[in-house]
């Protein structure tokens, strides 16, 4: 599983694949608009049978580390496990052992689910890793019948199939606002004494970024240890889940470590990207968890360093890897780890994904992670295109040039072969070739080629998806990327017949201040979150595209010290190290108030003074951007914080999933959901406020802490369009000392309803000294738990929409034409079952596939296979989904009607009269 498709190099050979949302490689190359939709995940809650569909289907991906396709096929067609070991692989969850005991007796304890060992077994090739701090439980390798047993002895919780995840500088500090010497980076002690722990594919521990001069010993209450090429005060820990060593062939963990805290390194050089490299926080200490063999990341072995960092003492955790699809929370191993982390006081910075630029392809969406979206820096690798009419195209290239020809050379650009698939080296010798720019491997062969043949030069225009934002690749100064709209004009100049059309290259270097910026990456995943529709995922963009950072010396897509690669795998340790600078400074501070400091103080402009612009230099909506972008200088003094406790989590958490759901991720037998007041999604404390759109007021509370000058006084200002109608009671807030806390309640009506399904607006408490920024998002989709029932187009995402009372539907409701399907082995295959605890993905999961079998076998395979969703599936499915959930609709409200006493509340039906206006 190499194929390092973040860096701007892939490894020659991958097998190419359909694109899919913006990341995928191409065999056969197709408009942007044709691109299928994200692919369909197949997890099931509970325990499952190994010849399911127990893996997240891999799609191809530039901005994701992933498995070849032909791999990719026979991980879907077989056990969905690589290199398959003897039997599947599976996360056991478990109630602790009765006595408080130490690590030994949990160890005995879990191996005593484990079956009887057979001739030559030992207890090692079995149970592979055991945990104590993320939850209690193991991983360990069972059959069918093997985890059938498990499930029937005392204390056991639940499994998990164990899933394959995929991993989603000089200059970046500066655009932050970091300089040194000065202001916040040297008031905070470049991160000093902050522990950043990193899940990753390991370090490049002799790097000159990990030199330790000017860094203290690490505090006392690190318990962890370093087994690595260099150990010393900056890189103090290091550990590998996946083999003994630590190192790192991919290079994306160096990236991350470094970006996040690497020490200051002069003349740092890739291309013409130089300067002295630094992390966001230089001075913090760094801790590397190798979760990652090449690009393979399994959840086992990221839970395993979960577990690790937690007990070793890490303060940050930055988690640059994640799946294709939000998953429920109880479900996702993953986001139950990192509760245990957050509950610790452990800040989770986890990346959004690289399946954008679709909308609801968020993920790593809990409301206790901090989820980070992926933008532009103002840097430009400048090099200008010179056409013979007197026009200058502004492009990009890596390497360039110090005294370039001033020689013009014809274009020559073929609709028929758009992709630079040319097989005449005669046609092109002498010529600049103009080609749409794809990620493939293939692709770049062929540029290579095309120059070995006598090219002058080529120049790649964006597809449109990818618009503005360019993602560079390394190839040489003969290669100018340009994006899509300069694409165009460079086409229709070419294939012109008024004259003979020429061009020339000239370089700028490297080009600082460029505008607008920050612009949102067209690969950055967007929300909303299907499962939390009503807290605002992601919560910050960060700088992710074209990031200069740290590199191993030799690697199979890219030679270091120095690399540039792009992904919000990029954009998440910049928040990491941010994060490690407040932590610094405010020690005491818990997790939710360091993620509200950075996101109530964040910009919502451009460097241009107007508002933050998506990949087509239109106006970027919150789902692309979060709370704005970070901004590092402000983040340590908001004067007022969104605090969050681990009760408040709890509550939302019974809201959401009940007392099955609190016991999984919670993991406290003295609380239940009896003690706890159910909080919703849209009234948990979180410093962005999602409201539902409607014409009836809805009133939401929010609790701001002082953190700020002692006595301060703030005034509520409102910004939104007239169609919202917005009330802040009280107006005014007063605090008399540090500490204190205040609330308020926010009231919002809409006179549009019917006519948007996103409103924008924004609060900001204003004091002398402090504005602190909250966005407020008024959804169609915040009304209820239907959020994502129309935008679905397969199972996967039925599984993560709420209906918790239809767990209290029986049976004897469901139609028998739904019967049928469900008693159908090739759909269950296709749809896995689920059990009935709060979803409705059993009831339109099974649906979906019964409205399916109008379609071909063919065609059932491409939809659930991770291939295209053939447009059937997104008009007459949709259909068939409304009628559906008119009819679940009509039971509840006959539910409620019956009887009282199936504990439907109002909130419940909140999105009938959206259903019905749906359909």
């Amino acid at each position: 599983m190499a194929d390092p498709r973040l860096s701007a190099a892939s490894t020659p050979g991958a097998a190419a694949v359909a694109p899919t949302q913006g990341g995928g490689a191409r065999a056969a190359p197709r408009p942007a608009a044709a691109r299928p939709p994200p692919p369909v995940a197949t997890q099931q809650p509970g325990y499952a049978a190994p010849d399911g569909l127990l893996q997240e289907q891999q799609p191809g991906g530039l901005l994701n580390m992933q498995v070849p396709f032909t791999q990719q096929q026979q991980q879907f067609q077989g056990q969905g496990v690589l290199n398959q070991p003897p039997f599947p692989q599976y996360i056991v969850l478990v109630e602790p052992p009765r006595s408080d005991a130490g690590e030994d007796a949990h160890r005995r304890w879990h191996e005593s689910f484990l079956p009887s060992l057979r001739a030559g077994e030992s207890i090692e090739s079995r149970l592979l890793h055991s945990y104590t701090e993320v939850f209690s439980g193991f991983t360990a390798r069972l059959t069918k019948a093997e985890l059938d047993s498990v499930a029937k002895k005392p204390g056991f919780m639940r499994a998990f199939p164990d899933r394959t995840l995929q991993l989603m500088t000089t200059h970046t500090p500066a655009f932050l606002g970091l300089r040194n010497g000065t202001g916040f980076w040297s008031d905070a002690g470049y991160g000093k004494g902050v522990i950043v722990g990193l899940l990753d594919t390991g370090i490049h521990a002799t790097h000159p970024s990990f030199d330790d001069h000017g860094i203290p010993p690490p505090p006392s209450r690190w318990k962890g240890s370093c087994k690595a090429a260099r150990c010393n005060k900056k890189l103090i820990g290091a550990k590998s889940f996946v083999g003994d060593d630590s190192g790192d062939e991919v290079g994306h963990g160096t990236h991350t470590s470094s970006t996040a805290a690497g020490n200051f390194v002069p003349g740092a050089y890739h291309g013409v990207g130089t300067g002295t490299a630094a992390g966001i926080a230089p001075g913090a200490h760094v801790a590397m968890y190798k979760v990652c063999v090449d690009s393979q990341c399994d959840e086992s072995a990221i839970l395993a360093g979960l577990d690790a960092a937690i007990k070793d003492g890490v303060d940050v955790l930055s988690l640059s890897l994640g799946g294709n699809t939000a998953t429920s929370f109880d479900q996702d191993p993953m986001a139950i780890g990192a509760f245990s982390a957050v509950s610790k006081g452990v800040l989770v910075v986890c990346a959004a994904g690289n399946n954008g630029p679709v909308p609801g392809s968020i993920t790593n969406d809990a409301p206790w992670l901090l989820t980070v979206a992926a933008g532009t820096v103002d840097r430009s690798f400048g090099a200008e295109v010179r056409l013979g009419n007197g026009k200058s195209i502004h492009g990009e290239t890596l390497t360039q040039k110090a005294k370039p020809s001033s020689k013009s050379y014809p274009l020559l650009f073929s609709e028929e072969r758009r992709y630079c698939e040319y097989d005449d080296e005669n046609a092109v010798a002498g010529n600049i070739i103009v080609c749409e720019a794809t990620v493939s491997d293939p692709q770049k062969s062929q540029v290579h080629s095309l120059i070995g043949a006598g090219a002058a030069g080529v120049v790649l225009f964006n597809d449109e998806t990818s618009g503005y934002t360019t993602l560079l690749r390394d190839y040489n100064s003969s290669v100018v990327q340009v994006t899509a709209a300069d694409g165009a004009i460079l086409t229709s100049y070419a294939t012109s017949s008024e004259r003979r059309s020429v061009a020339a290259f000239n370089y700028n270097n490297t080009l600082l201040g460029i505008r607008p910026a920050p612009v949102v990456s067209w690969f950055s995943s967007r929300g909303p979150s299907s499962i939390i529709p009503g807290v605002l995922k992601p919560d910050i963009l960060a700088p992710g595209l074209n990031i200069l950072a740290a590199w191993p010396p030799k690697t199979d897509s890219a030679s270091g010290p120095f690399n540039i690669i792009s992904g919000t795998s990029m954009a998440t340790p910049h928040i990491s190290g941010v994060a490690a600078l407040i932590k610094s400074i405010h020690p005491s501070w818990s997790p939710a108030a360091i993620k509200s400091a950075i996101l109530t103080t964040s910009d919502m402009v451009n460097s241009t003074g107007g508002s933050i612009l998506d990949q087509h230099h239109t106006k970027a909506s919150v789902y692309d951007t979060g709370a704005g972008h970070v901004n590092a200088t402000r983040a340590a003094d908001p004067g007022l914080v969104y605090d969050l406790s681990i009760t408040d989590y709890a509550g939302y958490i019974c809201w959401l999933l009940g007392d099955d759901g609190l016991a999984t991720i919670l993991r406290n037998s003295s609380l239940s959901c009896t003690m706890l007041p159910k909080i919703k999604d849209v009234q948990l404390n979180y410093p962005t406020i999602t409201v539902p759109l409607t014409s009836t007021p809805y009133t939401v509370n929010r609790t701001v802490t002082n953190v700020g000058p002692a006595t301060s006084t703030y005034t509520a200002k409102v910004d939104v369009p007239k169609s919202l109608v917005v009330r802040v009671f009280p107006e005014t807030l007063t605090f008399s000392k540090a500490g204190e806390k205040k609330t308020f309640s926010l009231t919002v009506s809409s006179h549009g309803v019917g006519k948007e399904e996103l409103v924008e607006g924004s609060l900001r408490w204003e004091s002398e000294k402090h504005v602190v920024r909250s966005p407020i998002v008024a959804s169609t989709g915040a009304a209820g738990r239907s959020l994502g029932l129309f935008w679905a187009t397969g199972c996967d995402y039925f599984k993560s929409v709420r209906f918790d009372f239809l767990a209290m539907l029986p049976r004897r409701h469901i139609s028998a034409s739904i019967q049928s399907c469900v008693a159908s082995s090739d759909e269950v295959r296709m749809c896995p079952s689920l059990d009935y605890t709060g979803t409705l993905s059993s009831f339109l999961g099974y649906n979906l596939c019964c409205a399916a079998e109008a379609l071909s076998e063919k065609e059932i395979s491409a939809n659930f296979g991770g291939g295209e969703l053939v447009l059937l599936v997104g008009t007459e499915l949709q259909h068939v989904v409304a009628q559906l959930a008119l009819e679940v609709a009509q039971l509840a409200l006959e539910a409620q009607l019956s009887d009282p006493c199936h504990g439907l509340e109002a909130s419940d039906l909140e999105w009938m009269p959206w259903i019905f206006s749906q359909s």
